[in-house]
């Protein structure tokens, strides 16, 4: 296993931002950016033992400043959307940064993910980043510090571990943004991957993409993936979340959670015959398919196109804040964020 830091590009203002590669004895990195926090890249072996860069995205700095749709960065403090740009809390109404369709609140206004991390490698295979928001950060309570650790593992599994606390009572909800492409980022699009989810219901939404408040179960619709099945054989469906998204850009219910760490699911692509199983302790996970990636050129000249990668971002559910029946997110004063993300990966034979 090793470490090592190099300098990947500066910012406009002059300030550096860092990649530092983790790699361990199978030859497998993860390459990780102090900008964002951003997780840039992901080698990982198929059935024949050949490493591939398993996430779409930018080779260079200028790509994720210009073109980015947040590609493996760390997103908070809110992950997903607050309707209308606006909570209550301990009576107390907040308005937050509207930055998507300028009424909606999208994750957290994109702080976590334009920020510049502090990085400070544990060992030879895990990398602390840590970053300060300040109160009032686009109109969030509370001053939070947010630290998120990144191991790689010699069983080839990323863990993401995520921690924040607030001086004052606030919400949070820290998750990853990376797009997935298991046949690698030139591989085309994701809908030949096999998905399978655990997860017996989901959040349907309405036309601003903001959950409605129903648990709907996911039987006889195109959202059932409880036995694995082509991400693409729903993906074009007249049902009427679907459509209104292009695709997928749903939250799934993850079945039986407790707040332990289990299985969300696992993706499948037949071609490298790579495997990624995803694990989490929260209670919802987000598949985005990558509905309106608009063809920016990314790693190697390809267009970061439409439907050439998918999105498991592990999450309390969408709009949380403003949905009662959902399981809460508010922490107190002091109260740390905890959570856990895994994806491992493996090979299966044809």
């Amino acid at each position: 296993m090793s470490i090592t830091k190099t300098l990947f590009g500066t910012l406009p203002g002059g300030r550096p931002v860092d990649c530092y590669t983790i790699e361990n004895q199978n030859g497998a990195r993860a390459e990780i950016l102090t900008y964002g926090g951003t997780l840039n890249r992901l080698y990982m072996p198929d059935r024949d033992g050949v490493l591939a860069d398993v996430l779409i995205g930018f080779d260079t700095l200028e790509g994720h400043l210009k073109y980015s749709d947040y590609q493996g960065m760390l997103v908070g403090r809110y992950a997903n959307r607050i309707a209308d740009g606006a909570f209550s809390l301990n009576g107390d109404e907040y308005h937050v940064t509207p930055n998507e369709k300028k009424t909606t609140c999208l994750h957290g206004g994109g702080e976590f993910s334009h920020a510049v991390w502090d990085a400070q490698p544990l060992g030879d295979s895990a990398l602390r980043l840590v970053y300060e928001s300040p109160d009032g950060a686009h109109g969030f309570p509370g001053r939070v510090t947010a630290r998120v650790t990144y191991t790689l593992t010699q069983e080839n599994a990323l863990r993401i571990d995520y921690s924040a606390v607030s001086d004052q009572d606030t919400i949070l909800n820290l998750t990853n943004h990376a797009y997935f492409n298991l046949g690698g980022y030139d591989a085309g699009e994701i809908t030949g991957h096999i998905l399978r989810l655990n997860a017996s219901h989901f959040t349907p939404t309405d036309a601003r993409n903001i959950p409605t408040g129903e648990l709907r179960d996911v039987d006889g619709t195109p959202f059932d993936f409880r036995e694995p099945k082509a991400i693409g054989e729903g993906i074009d469906s007249d049902y009427a979340s679907v459509a209104s998204c292009a695709g997928y850009d749903h939250n799934f219910c993850i079945d039986h959670w407790d707040g332990s760490l289990r299985e969300a699911g696992e993706v499948y692509e037949p071609q490298s015959g790579r495997v990624m199983r995803a694990l989490t302790d929260l209670p919802g996970v987000q598949l985005y398919t990558g509905n309106f990636l608009k063809g920016h050129p990314g790693k190697g000249g390809k267009p970061v196109a439409r439907r050439t990668g998918f999105c498991l971002e592990t999450q309390y559910y969408p709009d949380t804040p403003n949905q009662p029946d959902f399981p809460s997110c508010v922490f107190r004063a002091g109260e740390p964020f905890e959570s856990t993300t895994e994806f491992q990966f493996s090979v299966r034979e044809f």
